[in-house]
């Protein structure tokens, strides 16, 4: 049995188009998540700067620097595809 996940956030920054695909995989797969604009705290941007989009689950940075692979993602997730485009 898999786990849903509690916790899910997604570092962007402005301007990033791949942060704004990822928003779109998880939005199209109606997955709750918290977004983190990296640019807001200098502790994140120096971390993260590198790794956006980056998707945290439940603390844990799982996905980094590209768009994910949506069947990937959902598997991490605990989730089902819900097909389409």
């Amino acid at each position: 049995m898999l786990n849903m996940a509690k916790n899910i956030k997604l570092l962007v920054s402005p301007g990033c188009s791949r942060c704004e695909k990822t928003k779109r995989i998880l939005d199209k797969n109606k997955q709750k998540y918290t977004i983190v604009d990296i640019t807001k705290e200098p502790k994140l941007l120096t971390k993260y700067l590198m790794v956006i989009p980056g998707i945290m689950i439940d603390g844990r940075l799982e996905f980094s620097g590209v768009v994910p692979d949506e069947k990937a993602l959902l598997k991490k997730l605990g989730k089902q595809h819900l097909g389409g485009r």
